[in-house]
């Protein structure tokens, strides 16, 4: 068996080697016209690969991804909106209660964990004066996706501002910010885009930015007003994590190459689909209604979910992701995104096949 640990969880992930290699080098001064190419370069690409609408930019923030949900609810919201939050899990959850500590009014629309949203949970708050909804596209916690055309007819029939987290499914699913008609989508550097966590992006219409522009300033490191100012110059306020934006113009290269947003969608949905359709004899239920591409959770029949996830890491040499909470002993999930082989997918598949018709059968 190979002594390499594989990485199927939902991120970090595993990084391509164009990506190594720049972060294992020293990062260099970073207030040089040279970087500020690069940073330019990388928020044009972002853009391109988000169908932004013409005027958009991109604050790159130092940040996990909750920092930029965070910012996001500070910055682009005030304490004159009214807000809807779709909760269905861990990340919904989140931006509640990043909404309640920034006294920001909002409505829950609460789903049952794993479980899609339809038109009819939305229609009960048209015409009641709600001005933005907040939404993880992809709750990562339980791995439904949210169906975004519904979403978007709902806020434009409402004049609702949408602001979508993104960061586990970006480049997984289909994301046109201008189609849609988004105002602003949350990314982050340790999932599909496979680099390291400490990044994550903001992507903001003009619409979006003339709300930060309006709204009073409320913090300081997580400023986006601040951000987008530095930003015309290719800089960000204070020191960013150099080597992972370094990455970055790397990894969107890479992208670029092996045929731009749509092989890398196609790709994430052949590992998805190879991986979903290798193990359905299984004794193994797919978990959410309506699945992501960039995870799959998988309810364990018999036996503990926790036992399966650390059967992989010690046995086979392979990660997956727990779940947390009352599920946690009978659901798992399986990440589809990062750096992954067809060689590697296999090496997953048998490994399953291996477990659950021996020990788990």
């Amino acid at each position: 068996m190979s002594d390499k640990m594989l990485n199927f969880t939902v991120g970090p992930v595993m990084s391509c080697d164009e990506v190594l290699e720049v972060t294992g080098q020293s990062a260099p001064y970073f207030r040089t016209p040279e970087f500020s190419e690069i940073m330019k370069e990388n928020e044009a690409m972002m853009m391109e690969l988000l169908s932004a609408p013409e005027g958009s930019r991109v604050a790159f923030l130092t940040a996990s991804g909750t920092g930029a949900m965070e910012s996001a609810v500070m910055n682009i919201l005030n304490d004159s909106d009214k807000v809807i939050v779709v909760n269905g899990g861990s990340f919904g959850q989140r931006f509640a209660d990043l909404c309640a500590l920034h006294k920001r009014e909002y409505s829950e629309i609460k789903l049952e964990f794993g479980k899609a949203l339809d038109r009819s949970k939305l229609s009960e708050y048209a015409d009641k004066g709600y001005t933005a909804l907040l939404i993880n596209m992809c709750e990562t916690s339980s791995g439904v996706l949210y169906d975004m055309q519904i979403v978007s007819d709902f806020c434009k029939e409402n004049g609702i501002l949408l602001i979508v987290d993104a960061i586990s499914a970006f480049l997984a699913d289909e994301l046109d910010m201008d189609k849609l008609g988004v105002a602003a989508v949350i990314t982050s550097s340790q999932k599909a885009l496979a680099l390291h966590p400490g990044i994550s992006m903001i992507t903001m219409s003009p619409e979006a930015i003339e709300r930060v522009e309006k709204n009073d300033e409320t913090g300081m490191y997580l400023s986006l007003k601040e951000a987008l100012k530095n930003g015309e110059r290719g800089q960000t306020p204070f020191t960013p994590a150099v080597s992972i934006l370094l990455s970055l113009n790397a990894r969107l290269h890479q992208i670029d190459k092996c045929g731009g947003r749509d092989a890398e969608h196609e790709r994430i949905v052949n590992t998805a689909k190879r991986f979903r359709e290798g193990i359905k004899d299984l004794p193994l239920d797919l978990f959410a209604e309506s699945m992501s591409n960039c995870v799959t959770a998988l309810r364990v029949r018999d036996g503990s979910a926790k036992d399966v996830v650390n059967t992989f890491k010690d046995k086979y040499q392979i990660w997956l992701c727990p779940n947390g909470g009352e599920i946690g002993n009978t659901v798992f999930r399986v990440g589809h995104i990062g750096s992954i082989t067809a060689e590697d997918n296999s090496r997953l598949i048998s490994a399953f096949k291996e477990l659950f018709q021996n020990a788990f059968n």
